[in-house]
């Protein structure tokens, strides 16, 4: 089975992403099967040991199955994960915590998630990536950006983009005033909020960047705060206002109505007050109203109700003002009047009343009291019954033109036109014209200067510098790029575009609307219904997966197809519907970029691998092994029989037997125990015990190591030798006792015997080594022998004393004599002879020093050989 080659170029599959490892599972059965597959082809490899021919048929079967496999995994991999980027900057974070935090207080209060309504909303935006965008910019509202958010609408904005917003709109108006008359100037100049276009005062622009509740300025990001929060209770009062304050902690949008519980009555105040919530204090006790209505004849007959009461429905017969008619009509509105005129005669009784239906005394006649003349300069007080007549002075009324008086005689009717001829400016005030002064004049020419747009010229003839706003359509494009602006043309940037998108899963189920421009770069929402495509293998049903863009997931159901040399079902994924990567020409340059061609083609079920029992060769264990390798060979192990010579046992590896003569000879030394003490190895290749005497020869050293003793190594590891005679050379004992006289005993181990009883003569001295005398060296060295000096020896050591004592009398009175003379040298010198006799006296110094030296020699090299003789006699 082969389909039509697709685009690998197409949107990738999120899928694969999501659920790890789905990337390698195109490649003939995914993460799974690849662990298992490759693990029991290995093992059956490792089976066939050094046997060729297995190997060869393997790879023909195995091999090329593996090959395929890691292709597809390769195309997988660079095609259907790879080039799946998400459109989300930032990453999702866990909202439950967070949102928990922030409600915790509200929810201590007793109040529920059906009473936060907008807040809930907000508080998502804040959270979901992309969710809340800024109509300015329309870009993402990120998690560390700063924001404004507005009083009114609740919506937040980046602070830059409204900063921007707020002074170009002020720059905009100004500009716009600058051609009007300072007197037409407004009292003030706003700026509208983008969204709910609440207005704003020109001091009221935000410099700051502070939290929803604005408590803390420039509140820093933190991964378990509301984002632009600063995690401190709102404490703003709530609305509509009851005195309280908002528990939740620092968040977006409206505050949640107020949770607290207080005691009020109902709203007809029969029934006893009872605890309601602060929000919906409010409350209907069921029972009729019963309050007496406007028209003070009925009572209510609605349940219970806030506020008051609706008008009387009911109707009546009630009276009109002046009480001559009768008229059936609402109970809410007993007051009408009827269309009869008064008629009544007034107090004067010359006039009637012209007043329309009304109800009391008609009053005096207007006529009766202070009357003007028609100028109104003179006032007079006549009977009703006369007429006033004009004063005759100059009527003097302002006519319609607001500047010149009316020059005719006071008069009844109203004044007529003015007739005077002034010079009168046109409105633009560019010409001017005699003309009578009720007429106006206007200039043929056309205004040049531009509308409130900025952007089509006035042209309306003799403007007076309010040119009339322009009524043309906008028709820019707006940001989207899709739509122009519907607006009246204007100044400034056009408003975002009102246009909302739509973005949907694939099947259409989850939906979500985007501002218009954006749904390019909105990530599809994510859909909980399962994915309607049907299977392309041959598998009857599809594995449920979630509903997604893009091919379907592999699929991972086994194969179970029948093979047909073993009869066994494939256990292997599904690999009938595989999708691969086909090789295509190179393009002869980097202008020819091609997408990369996806085929989905059928491929033949791998060999069967359905586990068998197998003995080995040598009958030494059973192996599990895949069916298409199932055959006796060798297990790997040893073959473990015994040899010939009875000590080893045959290493080769495990093969068929057919008596001993298949096994090997054995070849190695022997490895039998030696005799104790015996350092050999035995001669003979490995053989059966015991092995034959050691022939070799020993050398070891005498006892008193001046020769070697030559020994069979049979006779020194002989049992019950007696070793100490063998290794005795013979010789006397070179070593020599204490004392220092040689040893008279044979070569012999250890200290040398009756050292103490060494009888060799030496030669006794007196203490002060004049008298001698030779004797026993054991008798020497007792301590009973002593040999005292005799008189002759005391009179040479006075002797001795008295020259030493004369001796260093000469050498102080020499030393004496040596220290004037360096004296007097000294002083010579300082006192300076000459060039001459310096020279001479300097000879003569060292001649003295060489003098000195030579005597310090000679003297040291006279007590060394006295010192040496002194040793000499001593020893012998």
């Amino acid at each position: 089975m082969e389909r039509a080659p697709r685009d690998g170029g197409s949107r990738p599959n999120p899928w694969h992403q999501k659920r790890g490892g789905g990337a390698a599972a195109p490649g003939g059965g995914g993460g799974g099967g690849s662990k298992r597959g490759p693990s029991k082809k290995q093992g059956g490899s490792k089976n066939s040991g050094n046997l060729q021919t297995n190997r060869v048929e393997e790879k023909s079967s195995i091999a090329k199955f593996e090959e395929a496999r890691l292709k597809m995994e390769q195309a997988a991999k660079k095609h259907f994960v790879s080039d799946y980027q998400s459109s989300d900057e930032e990453d999702d974070v866990q909202i439950d915590p967070i949102v928990g935090a922030v409600l915790e207080t509200y929810a201590a209060m007793g109040g529920v998630n059906a009473d936060l309504g907008r807040t809930q909303h907000f508080l998502e935006e804040a959270f979901q990536s992309g969710a809340a965008t800024c109509l300015i910019c329309i870009g993402s509202v990120k998690r560390i950006d700063p924001v404004w958010s507005c009083s009114a609408c609740f919506c937040f904005l980046h602070l830059t983009c409204t900063q921007r917003w707020a002074k170009d709109s002020l720059l905009h108006q100004k500009n716009a005033l600058e051609d009007l008359p300072r007197d037409k100037h407004p009292l003030k100049i706003t700026w509208p909020c983008p969204k709910c276009r609440k207005e704003y005062e020109s001091n009221d622009v935000p410099q700051r960047y502070y939290c929803f509740c604005g408590q803390k300025e420039d509140p820093a990001y933190h991964a378990w705060l509301v984002p632009h929060s600063c995690g401190e209770t709102c404490g703003r009062p709530l609305q509509p206002a009851c005195g309280h304050t908002c528990l939740l902690l620092c968040h977006p949008g409206p505050c949640p109505p107020c949770p607290k519980t207080v005691r009020v009555p109902c709203h007809c105040k029969k029934e006893n007050p009872r605890p309601q919530r602060c929000s919906q204090k409010s409350w209907s006790c069921g029972s009729q109203c019963s309050a007496v209505l406007s028209c003070g004849s009925h009572r209510c007959s609605a349940v219970c109700h806030p506020g008051l009461c609706e008008a009387c429905p009911r109707k009546s017969e009630q009276l009109c003002a002046c009480g001559s008619q009768r008229q059936n009509r609402p109970c809410a509105s007993p007051f009408w009047q009827c269309e009869k005129v008064c008629g009544k005669r007034l107090s004067c009784k010359h006039h009637s009343c012209e007043k329309v239906c009304h109800s009391g005394p008609c009053g005096a006649c207007p006529l009766s009291e202070n009357r003007s003349c028609p100028c109104g300069k003179i006032s007079y007080k006549i009977l009703c019954t006369e007429e006033i007549a004009p004063c005759g002075d100059t009527c003097n009324r302002i006519l319609n033109c607001g500047v010149h008086a009316c020059p005719e005689r006071c008069h009844k009717d109203k004044c007529g036109t003015c007739l005077e001829v002034t010079v009168k400016q046109c409105r633009c005030g560019l010409h001017t014209k005699e003309l009578p002064c009720a007429k106006e004049f206007l200039c043929e020419t056309k205004c040049k200067r531009s509308k409130d747009c900025g952007r089509h010229p006035c042209n309306r003839k003799c403007c007076d510098t309010q040119c009339p706003p322009c009524e043309k359509v906008c028709g820019r494009t707006l940001t989207c790029g899709q739509h122009k602006c519907e607006s009246v043309c204007h100044r400034g940037p056009c408003y975002p575009c009102p246009v909302t998108a739509s973005v949907s899963c694939n099947c259409g189920a989850s939906v979500i609307h985007v501002p218009c421009g954006r749904q390019r770069r909105t990530r599809a929402p994510r859909c909980s219904k399962l994915c309607l495509n049907p299977p392309e293998c041959h598998h009857k049903k599809r594995e449920d997966h979630a509903c997604h863009f893009g091919h379907c997931p592999p699929c991972t159901q086994v194969c179970n197809m029948q093979h047909s040399q073993c009869g066994h079902n494939c256990s292997k994924p599904c690999h009938s519907a595989v999708w691969m990567k086909v090789e295509r020409q190179a393009p002869a340059g980097p202008w020819e970029l091609a997408a990369p061609q996806l085929v989905q083609r059928n491929l033949p079920c791998p060999p069967c691998s359905e586990p068998l029992q197998v003995i080995c060769l040598g009958k030494h264990d059973t192996t599990t092994m895949p069916c298409h390798a199932a055959k006796s060979m060798s297990c790997g192990k040893k073959c473990g029989r015994n040899l010939k010579c009875t000590n080893h046992l045959c290493d080769l590896e495990c093969h068929t037997v057919n008596g001993d003569e298949d096994c090997e000879t054995c070849e190695n030394a022997c490895e039998l125990p030696r005799t104790p003490g015996c350092p050999h190895e035995c001669p003979l290749p490995c053989h059966p015990a015991p092995c034959p005497p050691c022939r070799a020869t020993l050398r070891p050293r005498c006892h008193c190591g001046v020769t070697q003793v030559y020994i069979k190594c049979a006779e020194w590891t002989k049992p019950g030798c007696d070793r100490v005679a063998l290794t005795s050379c013979g010789s006397p004992c070179p070593k020599s006792f204490p004392c220092g006289h040689k040893c008279t005993a044979l070569c012999h181990p250890g200290d040398c015997p009756d050292a103490d009883k060494c009888a060799k003569k030496t030669k006794a001295y007196c203490p002060c080594r004049r008298v001698k005398k030779e004797v026993r060296c054991d008798i020497l060295r007792s301590a009973e022998f002593s040999l005292p000096c005799d008189e002759t020896c005391e009179v040479l050591k006075l002797q001795k004393e008295k020259s030493e004592v004369d001796e260093n009398k000469k050498r102080r009175a020499k030393e004496e004599e040596e220290a004037r003379i360096e004296a007097e040298r000294f002083q010579k010198r300082m006192e300076g002879t000459g060039r001459r006799k310096t020279r001479n006296r300097n000879q003569n110094e060292m001649k003295d020093d060489n003098k000195r030296s030579a005597f310090f020699y000679l003297s040291v090299t006279a007590v060394v050989i006295v010192f040496v003789a002194i040793l000499y006699f001593q020893l012998s």
